[in-house]
């Protein structure tokens, strides 16, 4: 698996879509395998717009109760380790593919 791109979401509701290539191995990916996620809520900052460490703080407590932060293709995680990681959302994605080796 890996990361393809995070950009703009076309669904009116989220904030961005993760793609993923689900191929295994060094083949190309085709559409057939590839996976999108929609995921951050359009109407909601995130630590990314506004750096505040105890929205960040109060965010993380919420929510890991009902996210599997553990599969990097959830919404959640993509949430939790994209929205509300580092400052930036590059800093967040170089983590993020660290973290999940992807």
């Amino acid at each position: 698996m890996k990361l393809l791109s995070v950009k703009p979401s076309t669904n009116p509701d989220k904030k961005y879509t993760a793609t993923f290539c689900m191929c295994e191995g060094p083949t190309k990916c085709c559409d057939s395998e590839r996976k999108k996620v929609h995921f951050g809520s359009k109407t909601s900052s995130t630590f990314i717009d506004h750096n505040d460490n105890l929205k960040k703080k109060n965010y993380i407590a919420r929510h890991k109760v009902n996210e599997n932060w553990k599969s990097p293709t959830t919404p959640g995680a993509l949430s939790r380790f994209l929205l509300w990681n580092k400052e930036t959302l590059a800093a967040s994605i170089k983590d993020f593919k660290k973290r999940f080796k992807i």
